[in-house]
């Protein structure tokens, strides 16, 4: 599912009013938007960053008085991205977009998955979700991915955590860890930050920030390892993936309203996978990116 958006601070006079009217502007943005997030769609492994699918909700208490008990976002999204994690190759992947909040506790989203803010603040949040994995097929790929078998889909659980660092310097730092059950029956944790960018407006808003992933053994292997019957029945000569770091990447997301109810979004977002998951066999390139658009309807 895809997702919403941010602004900054000095010491000098002139600073201040620079920070000044870059809160104020993030103020009227927000409050006009309602924080809607984007439209990003799946919990599978993607070059998006994990904070493109909640870019901006850590916002929303700072700079809107007012927010209703319930806030309701449908649409459908489309993403250009990789066959497989490390592929060189890209097709067009369509889906939902969900969003359904209630008095900033409880959530149901395509992105973020169902889950509960059970420790908060007036700039921060913890968050523990149900999630999910797609996994990966042969038939994405059969060509690359012939002889490897699939790694099935799998739910998960995700502890999550958002600060903002103040609402004249509103930099949002994000750091979440998730367990799949089943699939690649792994543990993987990102590390992230992003704010509002200039050109920000009351129809238009955008964030971007880097985002880090690290990986235990056994996701590592499952997405990046070739063990000895993979290595007889594919293209591909053994090899073990080491837990560590993942990926590097940046992302920007941003918004466009049409009206009281219509918006779209669209996300993109750049990867560099390093380490074990860089050198395996498997990877095709070690660059890849992904973009999507959402058209969403709020009531």
């Amino acid at each position: 599912m895809l997702n919403s958006r941010r602004k900054k601070r000095g010491a000098t006079s002139r600073h201040k009013r620079t920070g000044i009217a870059a809160s104020s502007l993030v103020a009227a943005t927000l409050g006009a938007m309602a924080c809607v997030p984007g439209g990003a769609f799946a919990q599978t492994p993607s070059p998006l960053g994990e904070w493109q699918y909640s870019a901006g909700i850590p916002l929303q208490k700072m700079f809107q008085q007012n927010i209703p008990d319930w806030q309701l976002r449908l649409g459908v999204a489309t993403s250009f991205q990789p066959r497989f994690e490390g592929s060189d190759r890209y097709h067009v992947v369509a889906g939902p977009s969900i969003d359904v909040r209630y008095k900033d506790l409880f959530f149901l989203s395509s992105g973020e998955g169902f889950g509960v803010n059970f420790a908060q603040g007036e700039n921060w949040r913890m968050s523990l979700a149900a999630v999910y994995d797609l996994g990966r097929r042969g038939q994405d790929d059969p060509q690359e991915l012939n002889g490897l078998g699939n790694i099935n889909f799998a739910p998960g659980l995700k502890l999550a955590g958002e600060y903002v660092v103040s609402k004249n310097f509103p930099l949002v730092l994000r750091a979440d860890i998730r367990r799949y059950f089943g699939g690649s029956n792994g543990w993987i944790g990102d590390l992230g930050a992003y704010m509002p960018m200039p050109g920000s407006s009351q129809k238009f808003f955008w964030f971007a920030g880097p985002n880090v992933v690290m990986a235990d053994s056994n996701y590592m292997n499952s997405w990046f390892g070739v063990n000895q019957e993979q290595a007889a029945h594919s293209q591909y000569p053994q090899y073990h993936a080491s837990a560590g770091f993942k990926s590097v990447g940046f992302g920007v997301s941003a918004i466009w309203l049409f009206s009281k109810h219509w918006f779209a979004t669209a996300d993109g977002a750049f990867e560099q996978l390093v380490g074990s998951a860089g050198n395996s066999p498997i990877t095709r390139s070690r660059a890849t990116g992904v973009a999507d658009v959402s058209i969403n309807y709020r009531f």
